[in-house]
């Protein structure tokens, strides 16, 4: 018989659990086996995933960045506080380039997409927990929580995987409850950029721009919050976000 996602989470408190946040730190800094797929799509994967990379260390390098609201990780780091990083889909690309090589661990499907994302935001220094197909998002919840157990950020794109845009999801929130944890909402805004038609409207920034990283007040989410207390807590998160797009 399947767990319910309340049994799942509450599991991460055994010793069995904690078991598991090992094995999940293994997995999440580690390249998938690709062997399940055709030869095709490993050569897909692989170009794929070597563009991105490619790109966004270009753009990433060539672009001017400055800091609005740093104080505000300063005081987390100085606390020993494990952020949980949470930003918009479609200001990613800059994201993953400034917060590289911390360890962050952010949520990556089990599908195709969910492999090349995966192989180059680890090549940024980022670890991927992947999330059951077969249970949602409380597979990836339950990973994420295991690896903050042992001391290791997170990251959410937090109106993703497909939206809407804009519209804050809970999983942050879930989060910061299980673990103590706080929320970080932050934003990058560049001068130059092109933006993609897609769900998101993805935004590309353009070479040699200039970018703002904007930190907004870390939100914290109390460990007996009732279902009321965690959507006025989500609520706030998407009033932080949308601050900060301005």
């Amino acid at each position: 018989m399947q767990a319910s996602a309340k049994q799942l989470i509450q599991s991460e408190s055994t010793p069995r659990g904690e078991g598991r946040a090992e094995e999940g730190m293994k997995r999440a800094y580690k390249f998938a086996d690709l062997s399940a797929y055709t030869l095709k799509q490993r050569l897909l994967i692989r170009t794929i995933d070597l563009a991105f990379y490619t790109l966004i260390g270009v753009i990433g390098r060539t672009t001017r960045f400055e800091v609005e609201g740093w104080e505000h990780w300063q005081t987390l780091e100085h606390a020993g506080h494990v952020p949980i990083y949470t930003c918009w889909h479609n200001r990613i690309l800059l994201a993953t380039y400034f917060w590289r090589q911390r360890g962050i661990v952010v949520v990556t499907s089990q599908s195709f997409d969910g492999e090349y994302i995966a192989r180059f935001i680890q090549r940024f220094g980022y670890g991927a927990a992947r999330g059951s197909s077969t249970r949602g998002g409380v597979g990836a919840l339950v990973e994420m929580i295991r690896v903050m157990r042992a001391g290791v950020p997170a990251g959410f794109t937090i109106d993703g995987p497909r939206g809407p845009r804009y519209v804050a999801k809970m999983g942050a929130v879930l989060l910061a409850k299980k673990t103590g944890q706080p929320i970080l909402p932050f934003t990058v805004r560049s001068t130059r950029h092109i933006t993609i038609p897609s769900w998101d409207a993805l935004q590309v920034p353009l070479p040699f721009a200039r970018a703002c990283v904007c930190i907004a007040a870390p939100i914290f989410v109390p460990a007996d919050a009732s279902d009321a207390r965690l959507e006025a807590k989500r609520n706030e998160l998407q009033q932080a976000l949308d601050a900060l797009n301005g």
